[in-house]
């Protein structure tokens, strides 16, 4: 490690500019273009966590995949009920 960072070292003094062109702002954005950006990937993530709840609500009734405990107690709470003990 400590040769690599000597190397590093006599490479920015040779060249004092690199660490200026490691990363240029070629292509910055405007906030609004962030922002809409940021828009159309949350309802993207949003539209397919939905489509994602609907199959699996569609496998459910159908039988083909388990349910888990929350989803059992949604759907068949009589599973749960205590008071016949």
């Amino acid at each position: 490690m400590g040769a690599e960072e000597e190397k590093n070292k006599k490479a920015s003094e040779t060249n004092p500019n690199q660490n200026s062109n490691l990363n240029p702002n070629r292509n910055s954005i405007t906030e609004a273009q962030f922002s809409a950006w940021k828009s159309r990937k949350d309802a993207n993530a949003c539209a397919s966590k939905a489509e994602a709840a609907r199959k699996r609500a569609e496998d459910i009734a159908a039988g083909v995949v388990q349910m888990n405990g929350r989803e059992l107690f949604v759907h068949e709470p009589w599973v749960f009920d205590n008071t016949q003990y």
